[in-house]
């Protein structure tokens, strides 16, 4: 009979070492927030295929809309022939996650100022967005952040911060500017928050004369909270700012939703939590509910500038991922969770910050918003002396536990939380009992 060693074995024979793999777990069946291997062995499941399966593992309903699409249409490309899902699709995401002040609009008209185009892929969105940003401004520089993640594409692996991700694949994309990303933990400097933020707003203004003609700037693109740069978030005042700095140069601003999309953060969008619209905004992940899809929204006039045939792709918005989004979003409103992760969130937060209490040396940071959490873990208290081996070891520990969690950070010294939103309380708090026993653990027995 094969065994668990053997599949890894294969898996090496025909696959690039190139490819990561977090666990050796051998993943064969799922529900909810569980995965299963072959001998039946269950994992709760905090990493949520990165950030994927917000509505859970092999919700039924998803299932069904994607048999059901699968029966009737699976494939025509949108450019060669319309079809229904695609245009629902867009206007759904239109209804919910509108790029204009729809207090300032009469009735459904709003949805006419958004307009969508949909891909495969949160590093095909940005692709996009780039492209697009440039055709409605006819410039061509962009601004990226420090420790930020946008795929590995070549203008997304351009934009995305870690070298690891992309070393040894230069040249890479030209027009790219990068400032640090406003992480007032990290980089306060023992300032309180506003003067951290005024600091870092005049940091951007100087960009703009001693780094790169503001007129040459066709976009600032950044994540509202960081994702594989350790779940941090933009400061409000900061990301207001910048929202008004780039009104005031004629630059676009794209944010970049792909991991803290869709509930996660308790609201459809981050960026909702700042008070601010983007004129671009990039989306995939969990928007499929475990199939890939991924989307680039904006204003109608600045979509609208995207010369033809300059976007679009063979498979981009594909009806039966369009099926399971659609299907995805309406479970998504069924079960209110939005809600939810803030539920999720409030018990995590509680949970992790009392052992902070407990290890204040070693748990430097609890931060995030709703169910995206994140776990910084350092040495003696410094922000700038990541823990990382330390991470390592209650990764580890806590899948021999039977339970998953993920890493994230520049040194890979934070854990992070992606759970199914749909997971029960019983499964969060034995998931976290054991996370926190581990971490624990960790820390005094180095």
């Amino acid at each position: 009979m094969a065994t668990d060693a053997d599949l890894i074995a294969r898996r090496a024979a025909v696959t690039p070492r190139g490819i990561s793999m977090a666990t050796s777990l051998i993943a064969d069946s799922s529900s909810g927030a569980v995965l299963r291997d072959p001998s039946g062995r269950e994992v709760i499941d905090f990493g949520g295929g990165i950030g994927v399966m917000n509505v859970g593992h092999c919700q039924p309903k998803v299932v069904k809309a994607i048999t059901d699409q699968a029966n009737r249409l699976l494939h025509s490309c949108f450019q060669v022939a319309t079809y229904e899902p695609y245009v629902a699709l867009c206007e759904k995401l239109a209804e919910i996650l509108p790029h204009v002040d729809v207090t300032k609009l009469a009735g459904d008209a709003c949805t006419g100022h958004t307009k969508t185009m949909l891909v495969n892929t949160g590093a095909e969105a940005v692709e996009n967005a780039i492209k697009i940003a440039r055709q409605a401004t006819n410039r061509s520089a962009v601004i990226c952040f420090t420790d930020g993640f946008h795929g590995r594409s070549m203008m997304a692996m351009s934009l995305t911060s870690k070298f690891g991700y992309k070393i040894g694949c230069g040249p890479y994309a030209p027009e790219v500017y990068r400032l640090p990303f406003p992480n007032h933990y990290r980089y306060g400097d023992g300032l309180g928050e506003a003067q951290f933020v005024e600091r870092e707003l005049n940091r951007f203004r100087e960009s703009l004369i001693n780094t790169v003609a503001a007129e040459q700037v066709a976009a600032v693109i950044l994540e509202p909270i960081q994702g594989e740069g350790g779940f941090v978030p933009a400061p409000l005042a900061y990301l207001q700012g910048l929202r008004e700095l780039c009104d005031e140069n004629g630059i676009l601003l794209i944010l970049d939703e792909v991991q803290s999309g869709f509930c996660r953060t308790g609201r459809w969008a981050a960026y909702e939590h700042y008070d601010i619209l983007p004129d671009i905004s990039t989306w995939a992940k969990s928007m499929g509910g475990g199939l890939p899809i991924g989307a680039v929204m904006g204003r109608s006039e600045i979509m609208d500038a995207a010369r033809l045939g300059t976007i679009g792709g063979t498979y981009g918005g594909n009806p039966v991922s369009c099926a399971a989004s659609l299907a995805t979003i309406k479970l998504m409103e069924e079960l209110n969770l939005n809600a939810r992760a803030t539920e999720i969130g409030n018990t995590m937060f509680a949970r992790l910050r009392e052992l902070q209490g407990r290890f204040p040396d070693y748990i430097g940071d609890v931060r995030g918003r709703g169910a995206m959490v994140g776990v910084e873990l350092v040495n003696n208290g410094n922000p700038k002396s990541p823990a990382t081996e330390l991470t390592s070891r209650v990764l580890k520990a806590s899948m021999l536990r039977d339970v998953l969690i993920l890493r994230a950070g520049i040194h890979g010294n934070v854990i992070r939380f992606l759970m199914p939103l749909v997971i029960s309380d019983q499964q969060l708090n034995d998931g976290l009992d054991i996370v926190t026993e581990e971490i624990a653990k960790a820390i005094q027995n180095p």
